[in-house]
């Protein structure tokens, strides 16, 4: 036999042999919450850590669900808003004292001061929340409104890579204050059809800072028809081709309910055979007599 061949040692005998070693090696593979009690303190730790995350999370949801966005020239007050989203909100203006009540009522609070029903309250919510988030309706982009009315202008450019190539845009352009007195004069001969929101709700200086050589801003919704018209929603021409005037009118925004013909999708079939054989009976007897 070898006499420097070294034998392996049982594993009972080395335990014995090295108990200190092996319980530092078995202590280091356990779970901190076995190795140690659960106390009083590390329950207020894991309470510690926890509370503040969900505290600063709810708070910021909360200033999300609250945030204030400002008017724009277009809707630059409660009244206007609540008149450009139709369906009769303009009805509960007097219900909301300021710009800022509009966009921090919840549902609940909205229920209390008497918006019923509830799918009334969920359409205001919804265009609120579409306002803070920029999403507005038709002419929502426009910079130059002066008491409800814009004015919209052709710019004509030549492509520089080729110069026989004409593209037109359709400009905002200021309003001048003898503009604003024509629109008022022209709804007050049409009987007071299609004027302008802003002269009954609000006062004559609104959205008059602005300057009248302000640089005209392109816009969405309209396009160029022909040599000098513009198409797009309340859109009216003006004289000798000058340029088109926009009226802010009541329900300009307004997401039309659906109509239920024939009784709606799941009776519409039933609806419409009965009325079928109703016919064909009364043309027989009609046929017979």
């Amino acid at each position: 036999m070898n006499p420097l061949r070294i034998s392996p040692m049982p594993l009972g005998r080395a335990l014995v042999a090295a108990p200190s070693r092996w319980a530092v090696t078995t202590s280091a593979f356990q779970p901190w919450h076995f190795a140690q009690p659960f106390s009083s303190s590390s329950c207020s730790l894991f309470a510690n850590s926890q509370n503040p995350l969900s505290s600063k999370s709810s708070k910021s949801a909360t200033s999300f669900q609250n945030q204030v966005p400002s008017p724009i020239p277009l809707v630059p007050d409660v009244a206007t808003f609540l008149s450009v989203i139709g369906r009769n909100m303009k009805q509960h203006t007097a219900k909301f004292p300021s710009w800022e009540a509009l966009f921090t009522l919840t549902s609940t609070q909205l229920r209390e001061l008497g918006i019923e029903p509830a799918r009334d309250r969920r359409y205001l919510l919804s265009w609120i929340q579409r306002f803070r988030d920029g999403r507005f309706g038709i002419a929502g982009d426009f910079q130059f409104v002066r008491n409800g009315v814009a004015e919209l202008r052709v710019s004509e450019s030549v492509d520089p890579e080729n110069p026989l190539v004409v593209r037109k845009f359709v400009l905002n352009v200021p309003v001048p204050p003898e503009a604003q007195t024509a629109a008022e004069g022209e709804a007050a001969a049409e009987g007071g059809e299609g004027e302008a929101l802003a002269a009954e709700n609000a006062p004559a200086e609104v959205n008059q800072d602005y300057d009248l050589n302000a640089q005209p801003v392109r816009i969405h919704g309209y396009r160029v028809v022909g040599a000098k018209a513009i198409a797009g929603p309340y859109a009216l021409p003006l004289k000798n081709q000058a340029g088109s005037r926009v009226t802010v009118v009541e329900g300009m925004w307004e997401h039309k309910r659906g109509r239920k013909i024939d009784g709606g999708e799941r009776r519409r079939a039933e609806v419409r055979f009965k009325r079928q054989v109703a016919e064909r009976r009364a043309a027989r007897e009609s046929f017979g007599a």
